[in-house]
């Protein structure tokens, strides 16, 4: 795995312009085909720079050209759904070092299937029933640091949340209706009981533990990682770091608990997840896009988007009472991140209104979400494209200095 100063070190090494030609790491030859229409311009819709991240709400990340190729090959093929999913599950599992995988209609997905498989098991009975959990196990215990929006995919399944802060909560909370234990590793920090522990709790007494991981890629190495902490689930976004179709997640671990949460999905139709359908062109591309992922060279790539970040940066430089930092949120991806700060005093502007106004220029520019940097404006070269750099570059500059 790539260390923080073996990153930084290959990075001053690397000129910049001197590394891949585009953002994601693919030659020109490899580039998907100009479309022949403009169907963004004839729906009238307006097109922008993603200085953010592969955020659903922007549609994620490009696929990778050879996702692409899969999905184009799965389209005009015929497939017995049970089959692929099968082949698929293994092929996945093995390369990243589980037990039992699936494709699931997102990570989000994978939540609400893998508490119903803690929930149901194999029982027929049990899985027609939910959300009706009369006479199941229906708690699951979290920590009260890693409580978030994306827990509704836990409720879907009708258990109730029980909240935790220290090892004397869970031994208070835990009884005859536990059904699973929720990690969210992105907020890890914030909790008080570490990963190891909350996989030890589960094994010690034998519940289910269900570990999101979904922003955690790239690198391919955080799946190994998790995979080998011991949670009996994981779940993974296949549309934003696995570069494979947007609407595609995965759901790893025990063989019985995949088995179970293949049993609460499409296309099984009195199940809680029939909405949750798969296609046979996701399948094969999230596959491929898994693939694709473990041989690609994140060390080369990073050291790149590094450089694109501290050449934005620059550009910004040039505006007075600015300051710029390049930092490295814990607990996600090792995407380098630019925190843009200044006086407002001096510079009449708050970083929403700076938002907003990269958000009314031509081109638009797109930044992270102020609820998810402290109200800072904060950017990323995550999904940039090599000719992008300067534009955002010059863009920001330039709204800052407007209100200079």
């Amino acid at each position: 795995m790539t260390t923080r100063r073996s990153f930084l070190q290959g990075a001053a090494a690397l000129p910049l312009g001197t590394l891949l030609p585009h953002a994601d790491g693919t030659s020109p030859s490899s580039a998907p085909a100009q479309a022949a229409r403009d169907y963004y311009a004839e729906l009238k819709l307006g097109t922008f720079i993603n200085a953010a991240a592969p955020y659903s709400s922007l549609s994620g990340s490009p696929m990778w050209p050879e996702v692409i190729e899969a999905m184009e090959y799965a389209m005009t093929r015929p497939a017995r759904m049970s089959e692929l999913h099968d082949a698929v599950g293994r092929r996945i599992a093995e390369i990243g070092g589980s037990e039992a995988a699936m494709v699931t209609a997102g990570a989000t997905s994978a939540i609400t299937l893998g508490t119903a498989a803690c929930l149901t098991g194999s029982d027929r009975d049990l899985i027609h029933r939910l959300p009706d959990t009369s006479g199941m196990k229906d708690e699951v215990i979290i920590q009260k640091g890693h409580r978030y929006s994306y827990e509704h995919a836990v409720r879907n399944c009708g258990v109730r949340l029980v909240e935790v802060e220290t090892m004397a909560d869970v031994d208070r909370a835990i009884n005859d209706g536990t059904a699973m234990l929720m990690f969210n590793y992105s907020q890890q920090e914030r909790g008080r009981i570490s990963a190891e522990q909350w996989v030890e709790i589960g094994r010690t007494l034998g519940i289910p533990t269900f570990c999101d991981g979904a922003t955690m890629l790239p690198p391919i190495d955080n799946m190994y990682m998790l995979v080998s902490l011991g949670f009996d689930l994981l779940c993974f976004s296949g549309g934003k770091g696995l570069r494979g179709p947007y609407s595609a997640g995965l759901l790893m671990g025990r063989p019985d608990l995949v088995a179970a949460a293949r049993l609460n999905s499409a296309p099984n139709d009195d199940a809680i997840g029939r909405g949750m359908k798969v296609a046979k062109e996701e399948l094969l591309g999230t596959m491929v896009a898994v693939e694709t992922t473990a041989a690609f060279n994140y060390d080369t790539n990073l050291a790149m988007k590094r450089q694109w970040v501290e050449a934005i940066a620059a550009e910004i430089d040039k505006v007075p009472e600015v300051e710029t930092l390049v930092h490295y949120p814990k607990g996600d991806n090792h995407q380098p991140q630019l925190r843009i700060t200044w006086d407002e005093s001096k510079i009449r502007l708050t970083p929403s209104e700076a938002k907003q106004r990269l958000r009314e220029g031509v081109p638009v520019v797109e930044v992270h979400a102020l609820s998810l940097t402290d109200g800072n404006l904060e950017l990323t070269a995550w999904v940039l494209k090599a000719d992008q750099v300067e534009i955002v570059g010059r863009r920001i500059r330039e709204v800052l200095e407007a209100a200079s």
